[in-house]
């Protein structure tokens, strides 16, 4: 293989790295734009809503619910709307239960740091860090984290510890369990101060600000503690509905997939609005009558689109039918479909020949589909049963670590061609019985 062919496949590759994408990034692909886009109908119902409102987006890994959520940020900047995106991962440990006090602590602080960085400072009478150390110092008595000396050391202190120290978080939960209704207080007043300072630094009294707060569909639980993690998000957006509407204030809050066929009418508890659904990309349609599944052309189109923003000539190293066949074994999952084309160049990188041959296209699904086994015979008859069925067959709450973690390896697809329905991974339906 030449210099010149090798330096085309490492473009090719390099390409195909996985990161949120903004409206005008040249590889964002509008495929959700047009009728029926999820996002462009929530941004219709912030802005159009005259009280504050909570909404709730949902979606596998890797569905692109960060991409989209830069986008919903920009539809609503269109709309005159002051937006503050808030990425959590960098508040919260993502493995280990959450409870409503450690949560609004986190997002409060999140929202702080977005204002700061818009504004250059905290406008509140008194910055939420401030405000937390006092809690700390006059009802939450807690001697592992310093609440003493500068507020800038505080504050860096008390984030690292949220997010790294499970042990001082569980002590923070304890501790501030009789506390709940002074905290929510608290973040509830922040916020309308928040609210106030950003109208009058835009000089319009009723200018909406709107907080997206991303990453917290990524809470899942592992090993033992797995029941008690995926039992309290579940708490938190249902037990704790009327708790996460903050006044003025418009907010936007990304959730597990696993939660909506559990809780159903969960945007109805929020305050009466719909879940925003991102599904994998329908690259196989689903017959209602007989329930069978069949080849999407028109999802297949989506994923060659993808691609050809990604780079150009992939035909003088794919055909159209191999780039169709990956599609087809990831499912639509877009993350997976960059993965497995991504395996293949470099599987191809030491063949002499310019374009992928088939032994490489299937030395790349056996990879793929060896991450996902070995399955344990109880999750195999339950997997069976969602692929005869079409639907998450959830028998009681206790099995709700299972079903998180069929969604979150990617054992089960969450698709949406008129209706939400289910399905096994491709590559797997043959080791299950398909």
């Amino acid at each position: 293989m030449t210099p010149d062919i090798q330096k085309r496949l490492r473009e090719f590759y390099n390409n195909l790295f996985d990161r949120p994408l903004d409206p005008g990034d040249r590889y964002y692909e509008p495929f959700l734009e047009g009728r029926g886009d999820p996002i462009q109908n929530l941004s219709t119902k912030i802005s159009w809503s005259e009280a504050a409102s909570v909404n709730l987006v949902t979606g596998q890994r890797g569905s692109g619910k960060s991409t989209e959520l830069r986008r919903l940020k920009r539809l609503l900047e269109n709309h005159g709307c002051v937006v503050f995106l808030c990425d959590m991962s960098l508040f919260m440990n993502l493995t280990t239960a959450v409870e409503i006090t450690d949560f609004f602590i986190s997002i409060m602080g999140a929202l702080s740091e977005e204002i700061e960085k818009k504004y250059g400072e905290d406008p509140s009478r008194e910055g939420f860090w401030e405000r937390f150390r006092k809690f700390l110092q006059t009802e939450v008595q807690i001697e592992s984290i310093k609440v003493g000396g500068g507020i800038h050391g505080f504050k860096a202190n008390l984030a690292a510890s949220l997010k790294d120290d499970p042990s001082f978080r569980q002590l923070l939960q304890k501790n501030s369990r009789g506390h709940v209704a002074r905290l929510i207080q608290q973040a509830q007043e922040y916020a309308t101060e928040i609210v106030n300072y950003v109208r009058e630094k835009e000089g319009d009294p009723n200018k909406k600000v709107v907080m997206l707060v991303d990453s917290v569909e990524q809470i899942r639980g592992v090993g033992t503690d797995a029941e008690n993690v995926y039992s309290s998000v579940e708490n938190l957006f249902s037990g704790h509905a009327d708790k996460l509407r903050l006044p003025l204030l418009h907010v936007v809050y990304t959730i597990p997939p696993y939660l909506t066929p559990i809780v159903p009418g969960l945007g109805r508890l929020l305050g009466g609005g719909t879940v925003c659904n991102l599904p994998s990309i329908h690259v196989r349609k689903r017959d209602a009558q007989t329930n069978t599944c069949s080849e999407d052309e028109k999802g297949l189109k989506i994923m060659r689109d993808v691609i050809s923003r990604r780079y150009s000539q992939w035909t003088d190293f794919f055909t159209t039918g191999q780039v169709n066949r990956i599609a087809l074994a990831t499912g639509g999952d877009l993350r997976e479909f960059f993965r497995m084309i991504r395996e293949c160049l470099v599987q191809a990188a030491n063949d002499e020949k310019i374009s992928l041959t088939d032994d490489i296209l299937r030395n790349v699904e056996n990879m793929l589909r060896r991450d996902m086994l070995p399955i344990a015979t109880e999750d195999m008859k339950w997997l069976q049963g969602i692929m005869c069925s079409k639907r998450p067959n959830l028998d009681k709450i206790q099995e709700l670590p299972r079903l998180a973690r069929f969604f979150d390896t990617h054992l089960v697809l969450n698709y949406r061609n008129d209706d939400d329905w289910y399905d096994i991974h491709p590559l797997i339906q043959s080791e299950i019985g398909g």
